[in-house]
């Protein structure tokens, strides 16, 4: 086996010491020992004796920083790893073996005695070095003084001799979710710095890093390294199940797209060519339609894409989504789908596997009716009430401006003392989750405290007969909190209500202050009959139409039922769509839907319905073409890669799952992205600053 960095040729061959004479064959176990005849001079003759090597010429300058350097480019190949020196054991012991990996804490017993951990390249498993003087090699060269000199954290080869201790424990412990192995420790023969670790950076265990330091971040938190570690197996598992059992062919599709109108701001990318530009996917939507039409039945990809918006704690300008699309199918065929691919993901990697065979499903309308919310978190009640018919006008009038409201109730319960509830509600109105709500401009909430010690239990201002309706319809017991919203009287639009964004921050803060407990398990619920059209919000840039309406997901969702079709021309805020959304715990895991397959119906939904212009229209005659081309029904879904790990491994935000995330003004900290462009670049790309900016 030739040294890792030089040809076996006529100069190793000649050195005094062949390294390849030192290995056992190739067929030997994963911790292949070393003959018992290396010591420290022979490993030194190995690297440096070879009577050419040192005949040859040298043009390098005289340069601690070049000489320091060229040591680290032939270092000794590890032998075996702490994984399976931790599985072994003892079984290895007086074996000569090399390991791989950062110095640990050194603890320095005497001048010829120094214990410290060696932790593997992973920073998973750890042993301890034991070292003594050995003879005949002085100064700071041997083995025990630079072992002394070195800073923990630097990255080493260490050949050295596997002995057992006495009286073991146990054969192995665990600090945190790292390996401890203490039925041996290694006797350092020989020790290679392949770099220095500066004392200016303080690593602590507790130590916490800035975003700037992402790199240390990830190294010294070994939560952040096994989050990457699940992410890279879930993604491993889902391949395995959809291209694997369900006979789905993976794709990748262009990065370098075009600008079409689907629903979010894009990311343009400027050509050399005056006034032309790419577009970032903000998904691969229309290319995996056009592989509908393409003769590829099943598609999948685990896809990047990119969307210019406003950050949240899920969101990232890019992200990863499990893309997959089904020709001659429906959205039954696609839910069938992932739900069985979801089953599979929580057996593997989360070793759950008694997720239901079918999962639960709810309309639009009742998930905004009951919960305020189109991602209802289903793991806790506090379901939602419509309450105006019996309350007194005084008192709709008190808790909002609006004219003919929509008043909901809810309630929260397990406070058994009602002044245990008023202290949770003004500490909840102190904190920062209370202003949303506070400055609501349809009306802060009312907040009542049944108490049964108090005139009407303190529900007063509700009178006697709506009390009484109020108490039987939420089963109030002393000390429950009662909370009204009022909102326009409407149709339901968007994600989510106030109040429904109310009931999930007190349940939120309720668990912070341990007055419930946490919420466990996966609840896991289908959202469909979302409406095909949804008014059109100045703040979202939609599909650029005229109608004042917009896709409410994007304009390539069929509507749902031949009534819905019948009603796309007379009232389309009316109509269903084909689409689903998969919602588990309050998250929404991904949506899909039946799409369009019929060019003239796509180019009526465009034209006729969105009012898109001619200019507009433009941008999708590709679609059109390709649809045009007897292209088959088909239907599919994207599930967001980043919150589904995120989910599964109980993190607040996908930035924990991301090895390199970007902040919330979507910046890379570490690389210092984006950058500003220079006055070349700009000349290159035909590209000027607005007002001198």
């Amino acid at each position: 086996m030739p040294l890792r960095g030089r040809p076996l040729n006529a100069t190793i061959r000649q050195a005094s010491w062949s390294y390849r004479s030192l290995r056992q064959s190739s067929k030997a176990p994963c911790c292949t020992a070393i003959g018992p005849g290396l010591r420290t001079t022979q490993w030194s003759r190995q690297y440096h004796t070879s009577p050419r090597l040192r005949q040859q010429p040298s043009h390098s300058i005289d340069n601690p920083v070049l000489e320091d350097f060229k040591k680290t480019l032939s270092f000794p190949q590890s032998t075996c790893s702490l994984r399976d020196l931790a599985q072994k054991g003892q079984g290895l012991a007086d074996e000569q073996i090399v390991l791989h990996g950062y110095l640990g804490t050194r603890r320095d017993a005497s001048k010829s005695l120094t214990f410290a951990e060696l932790h593997d390249a992973g920073l998973k498993h750890t042993v301890q070095l034991v070292s003594t003087p050995v003879k005949g090699v002085d100064g700071s060269d041997s083995p025990h003084q630079k072992l002394r000199s070195l800073e923990t954290h630097t990255p080493v080869a260490v050949d050295g001799t596997v002995v057992s201790r006495k009286a073991p424990t146990a054969s192995n412990a665990t600090e945190g979710s790292r390996n401890i192995i203490t039925s041996v420790e290694i006797k350092v023969d020989n020790l290679v710095p392949l770099n220095e670790f500066p004392k200016d950076i303080i690593m602590l265990p507790d130590t916490v890093f800035s975003s700037e330091q992402r790199h240390l971040q990830l190294r010294n938190d070994n939560g952040l390294r096994d989050a990457l570690a699940f992410r890279s197996k879930a993604a491993r598992v889902i391949r395995d199940e959809l291209c694997g059992k369900q006979d789905f062919t993976e794709i990748e599709t262009p990065l370098l797209f075009k600008s079409t109108p689907e629903g979010a701001r894009e990311f343009l990318i400027p050509t050399r060519d005056p006034g032309m530009a790419y577009a970032l996917p903000q998904s691969p939507q229309q290319y995996k339609q056009i592989l509908m039409a393409s003769g590829i039945p099943r598609y999948m990809q685990i896809a990047r894409c990119f969307r210019d918006e406003d950050l949240r704690a899920d969101r990232q300008p890019e992200f990863t989504q499990v893309d997959l699309e089904m020709g001659f199918a429906s959205g039954e065929d696609v839910m069938a789908i992932v739900e069985s691919s979801i089953r599979r993901i929580w057996a593997d990697c989360l070793g759950i596997d008694d997720l239901p065979e079918k999962f639960a499903r709810m309309t639009y309308e009742e998930a905004m009716a009951k919960y305020g919310s189109d991602k209802p978190d289903l793991r806790f009640g506090s379901h939602l009430h419509r309450i105006e018919y019996m309350l007194p006008v005084d008192l709709i009038k008190k808790i909002g401006p609006l004219d003919d409201p929509a008043v909901e109730v809810m309630k929260l319960s397990s406070f058994e003392d009602p002044q245990e509830t008023r202290r949770f509600v003004s500490a909840f109105m102190d904190s920062s989750e209370a202003p949303p709500f506070v400055q609501n401009p349809e009306g802060q909430p009312g907040i009542f405290v049944y108490d049964v010690r108090k005139p009407l239990s303190g529900l007063q201002p509700f009178g006697f007969e709506a009390a009484e309706q109020l108490e039987e319809m939420l089963e109030l017991d002393n000390g429950d909190l009662v909370v009204l919203q009022a909102r326009k009287n409407v149709p339901f639009s968007g994600g989510s209500t106030s109040i429904g964004n109310l009931r999930l921050a007190m349940q939120k803060f309720a668990e912070k202050q341990e007055v419930l407990p946490r919420r466990t398990g996966f609840h896991f619920t289908w959202i469909t009959d979302f409406p095909l059209f949804s008014p059109t919000d100045d703040a979202e840039p939609g599909q650029g139409g005229a109608a004042g309406i917009s896709s409410t997901h994007h304009p390539f969702t069929a509507p749902k039922t031949p009534e819905d079709v019948d009603l796309l021309l007379t009232d389309p805020l009316a109509v269903k769509a084909d689409h689903y959304d998969l919602v588990v715990n309050g998250v929404e895991l991904g949506g899909g839907s039946r799409r369009i397959h019929n060019a003239k119906m796509q180019e009526l939904i465009m034209r006729d319905i969105l009012k898109m212009s001619d200019e507009r229209m433009k941008d999708f005659a590709h679609l059109i073409e390709v649809l045009r081309a007897g292209c088959p029904p088909h239907a599919g879904i994207a599930l967001g890669f980043d919150r589904l790990v995120a989910v599964m491994l109980g993190k607040d935000s996908v930035r924990d799952v991301i090895a390199f995330p970007k902040s919330g003004r979507g910046e890379d900290l570490l690389v210092k992205s984006p950058t500003k462009m220079t006055e070349e670049q700009m000349r290159t790309y035909h590209l000027k600053l607005r007002d001198g900016k």
